[in-house]
């Protein structure tokens, strides 16, 4: 044992020798919640239950900039993730600017604080939440910052905890229903009945992250990882839910179809059109209409939705593309769209630099109302690490829609190169030369959904087209199919 998690091979006390005959996978989906709010709650205490917003290109006093995550509390007023900062403050005051003598002045009580991010301080807290999770699970598939898979089947099974046998056996370790062996309630929300040994584990995991890291985290459990990724927003913030071999099928089928694994706004729209409102409903539809409608993906999303996924937990390959998209309440105001691509630039070349590769691409995404996608492009005389080049590009790109009415904006950086080489850039580049607009007039006419206000993670395409989610459970996580919150990018 180390640092009291299992070893390779080992167990919690309690978790049986091998031989069991729990077969089932043991997959936890860990997602940490609000976590930029979490980590500044954790240096001022002072925070602990107030609206928060965390605002990426934001300074204390000034109203540029977007929100990067809002705690609980700031999403009651209507704040989230990728709004601009102005239009937040119009829901949510700052505190500072509240005074109970004025009576023009806001209500303190319906006010919030805003930090501008700390992302030096948000990746030590990551760092101390990576430590838990390699020593808890060999096998991980780290998504984002605040979210990861772990396989822990060789750590623990889904035997059920002070008798032995599996809870689908019905009872204690002898197989009966009753007497003395009987296994203990379990204590996380969803299906389980009786307590489990996967469950003792996944407690373990959380209470860990949490006493050695300071931020809480929601945990989902389930046999696959479609099942496990629901499961952890079934019960936010700081929940534990369960949901045993045997009982996914029943847990997912009254959920929408958009918290359906790999579903994306797009596709719950065309869902919605063929009468296929829940998951109950997807695992039920006729899957050669299905494909008809969707593709190959279709089948795929109705057996995810009856349960069956049978996808390994491994770990993330190099993406081959960055960006950051944020969707937008329908505007043609140049200044809220410049603001939107600057706080998108940023966030963009910083992941780049996170992730140590340079880029030799930049371009921008447009969305007009309804669905036409517009995407330009600008090619580099070679690979850079330049925020501010990027920024600039993208902002020089920008301007062909200094008119247009859209409702989402993005930025990429794409051609990457991970070679350890010394950091580059490009000081000299104009970005008002031409130089390779590539992708010049592209335009798709069903590709994006949009849901509002949410920033969302690319790695080589739109969600919805690839065939995997990103945002609320549909939107969130493209890598393998997120919550409201701008990611600091992909664990390295």
């Amino acid at each position: 044992m180390t640092g009291g998690t299992p070893a390779a091979g080992e167990t919690l006390p309690g978790a049986g020798d091998e031989g069991d005959d729990a077969v089932d996978r043991v997959v936890c989906h860990v997602d940490m919640d609000c976590f930029y709010a979490s980590c500044e709650r954790l240096r001022h205490p002072d925070l602990a239950g107030e609206p928060v917003v965390v605002g990426m290109g934001y300074e204390p006093g000034d109203s540029i900039g977007a929100v990067a995550t809002a705690s609980y509390e700031a999403r009651e007023f209507g704040v989230e993730s990728a709004m601009p900062i102005s239009k937040a403050l119009e829901l949510l005051p700052r505190r500072e600017d509240a005074d109970p003598d004025d009576p023009d002045a806001p209500d303190p009580e319906e006010t919030g604080r805003y930090v501008p991010v700390d992302l030096d301080f948000y990746e030590e807290v990551a760092s101390e939440v990576k430590a838990v999770l390699r020593d808890c699970a060999d096998t991980r598939r780290e998504v984002s910052i605040d979210e990861a898979y772990l396989d822990v089947t060789d750590r623990t099974s889904w035997a059920a905890a002070g008798g032995g046998g599996s809870p689908s056996d019905g009872g204690g370790g002898d197989g009966t229903d009753d007497g003395p062996d009987d296994p203990p309630p379990s204590g996380a929300a969803g299906p389980a009945e009786a307590r489990t040994l996967a469950e003792g584990y996944a407690r373990h995991v959380k209470d860990r992250i949490e006493r050695e890291a300071g931020v809480p985290a929601s945990v989902g459990v389930a046999p696959n990882m479609s099942a496990a990724k629901v499961a952890s927003d079934a019960d936010k913030p700081d929940g534990l839910v369960v949901v045993p071999p045997g009982s996914v099928a029943e847990f997912l089928a009254p959920l929408p179809t958009a918290d359906v694994h790999g579903v994306g706004p797009v596709t719950e729209e065309t869902l919605a059109e063929l009468g296929i409102e829940t998951a109950g409903d997807l695992a039920a539809a006729d899957r050669d209409r299905l494909a008809e409608a969707l593709g190959e993906r279709g089948p795929e999303l109705s057996r995810r939705a009856a349960g069956d996924d049978d996808r390994e937990v491994t770990p993330t390959g190099l993406p081959k593309s960055l960006s950051r998209e944020s969707a937008l309440p329908t505007t043609a105001d140049e200044s809220t769209k410049r603001e939107t691509v600057s706080a998108l630039a940023a966030d963009v070349a910083r992941r780049a630099r996170e992730r140590g590769c340079l880029y030799r691409t930049i371009g921008i995404k447009a969305v007009e109302p309804p669905f036409d996608v517009n995407t330009r492009a600008r090619s580099l005389p070679g690979p850079v690490d330049d925020p501010d080049l990027v920024e600039e590009v993208a902002l020089d790109l920008l301007t062909e829609f200094d008119d247009a009415r859209v409702r989402k904006l993005g930025v990429r950086v794409s051609k990457l190169d991970f070679a350890e080489t010394d950091q580059a850039t490009l000081g000299g580049f104009d970005a008002g030369d031409g130089g390779g607009q590539g992708q010049g007039g592209k335009r798709e006419t069903r590709s994006e959904g949009g849901d509002g206000g949410k920033l969302t993670d690319w790695v080589d395409g739109p969600p919805d087209r690839g065939g995997d989610e990103s945002g609320s459970i549909a939107e969130r996580e493209r890598r393998g199919t997120d919550e409201g919150q701008a990611s600091l990018g992909d664990w390295s």
